[in-house]
């Protein structure tokens, strides 16, 4: 009758940490797919950003046109993207045309002081952050959502109820890894 007891209490605490991993992993998961939404939330309000951009420099950068079009072009391409991995990709692209549309504006003087300019500039780069931050929230969480799936015997619960690991954010674009030169001395 002991043997049975004692039997019946091991099969229950396996029960029991069964429950309590798989529960955990159902939280990291979803905390998971808590920051990919939050960086959703902020490329969405940068894409609807960027077509007032361009409709507000437009008329002024009359030979530029070939550069909002690939600032266009970038952000469908961008709001298309599925899965992080596409997503990063195409937001390197817009991330790219952009800086070229911010580069060409400091040409045009009546752009540079133009106050909507100013203000789209502004918020575009607020959302830049908010982007960085929301990233690097996201990348936190799911390397802990897959460290949780890879250690033993965490692992076993894992591939028994199919969780598979989130891809993370990474820097894809070789110039985005190299360290800026910073010359502050007055020397030319």
């Amino acid at each position: 009758m002991i043997i049975l007891y004692f039997f019946l209490g091991a099969v229950l605490l396996l029960a029991f940490w069964v429950i309590v991993k798989y529960n955990g992993l159902v939280t990291l998961r979803n905390q998971v797919t808590n920051g990919w939404k939050q960086i959703d939330v902020q490329l969405k309000r940068r894409h609807d950003l960027i077509p007032n951009l361009v409709n507000t420099v437009r008329g002024q950068m009359e030979f530029e046109q070939e550069t909002l079009e690939k600032v266009i072009q970038a952000r469908n391409a961008a709001i298309s993207a599925t899965g992080v991995a596409d997503s990063a990709a195409k937001e390197n692209v817009l991330t790219s045309a952009l800086s070229r549309l911010f580069a060409l504006v400091e040409n045009y003087p009546t752009l540079r002081s133009n106050e909507n300019v100013k203000q789209l500039q502004e918020e575009l780069t607020s959302t830049e952050n908010k982007i960085s931050f929301a990233r690097q929230f996201y990348n936190d969480i799911a390397t802990k959502f897959n460290i949780a799936q890879q250690v033993f015997p965490a692992n076993i619960i894992a591939s028994m109820f199919g969780f598979k690991p989130s891809e993370l954010f990474e820097i894809e674009v070789a110039a985005e890894r190299q360290v800026p030169t910073v010359n502050l001395s007055l020397k030319k």
